[in-house]
């Protein structure tokens, strides 16, 4: 391990998935910059990882923005230090039957997961080839698989896999390792978004999920956050290019 801090950025940590794995990271040892789309946001992960002891930083960016990811970049060079593990975890809905898709439906969804994931991938890499060592983890989804309503979403966490597969070939010859991790059903305020969407409890909802998945119960963000900080790890150098179900069981 080397002496120099690693530095970390999560994408879309305000809350849920993102949050739980900026202070996983946070509690391995790294400096984490807490990306959101608004900067105040940031402000509970902050506070939360310098409570236990860490150091966060909050910044405000736009993820489908290359300038605003450019800057953010930049600044969490500035303040932390060069970054050389990446989250791409930022994510959005817009569910919707084909016939009832619009084009922003389908835009916003692409230029979140997919534009982002390549826009932070691309700012992030240089100080990551630099030094020899780096970690870029994705978050995929089992809705890649097919999801009725989620052409959109499933397309982008589809493609995120690909995408993946090919930055490891890529950036492999340079110490650094892509891998991309794809959550089943997860309890955050998304997951209850599509429960209040389909007009169902959300206790309901998660019963019939639990009922559906081999351990008998829904994932938690930790679950999800715990498989990054392994992917993000020293030990982790020998695993590039897969993609990781944490689902509670076998998908095909």
């Amino acid at each position: 391990m080397s002496e120099e801090p690693r530095v970390a950025i999560v994408t879309g940590a305000a809350r849920g998935i993102g949050a739980a794995t900026a202070r996983r990271l946070a509690a391995d040892g790294m400096a984490v910059a807490v990306v959101d789309i608004e900067e105040s946001a940031t402000k509970e992960t902050v506070d939360a990882i310098a409570a236990d002891g860490g150091r966060a930083l909050g910044v405000g960016a736009d993820v489908s923005d290359r300038d605003q990811v450019e800057a953010a970049v930049a600044r969490v060079a500035a303040e932390l230090g060069a970054p050389t593990v990446l989250v791409n975890n930022a994510g959005v809905l817009r569910d919707n039957l084909l016939f009832k898709m619009t084009n922003a439906d389908w835009d916003t969804v692409m230029g979140v997961h997919l534009r982002g994931a390549f826009l932070f991938s691309q700012a992030a890499q240089k100080p990551m080839v630099d030094r020899k060592w780096g970690r870029i983890v994705n978050l995929s989804s089992t809705s890649a698989l097919g999801n009725r309503g989620q052409a959109n979403y499933a397309a982008a966490k589809a493609g995120l896999q690909g995408f993946t597969k090919t930055l490891a070939i890529e950036l492999g010859p340079f110490g650094v390792t892509v891998n991309a991790v794809a959550p089943g059903f997860i309890v955050t305020d998304m997951t209850a978004a599509t429960a209040a969407r389909m007009k169902v409890d959300f206790d309901d909802f998660q019963k019939h999920a639990a009922a559906e998945i081999p351990v008998r119960r829904p994932g938690r963000p930790e679950d999800v956050a715990h498989t990054i900080s392994f992917l993000a790890s020293e030990g982790a150098g020998f695993v590039s290019g897969q993609v990781i179900y944490v689902a509670g069981g076998p998908r095909d």
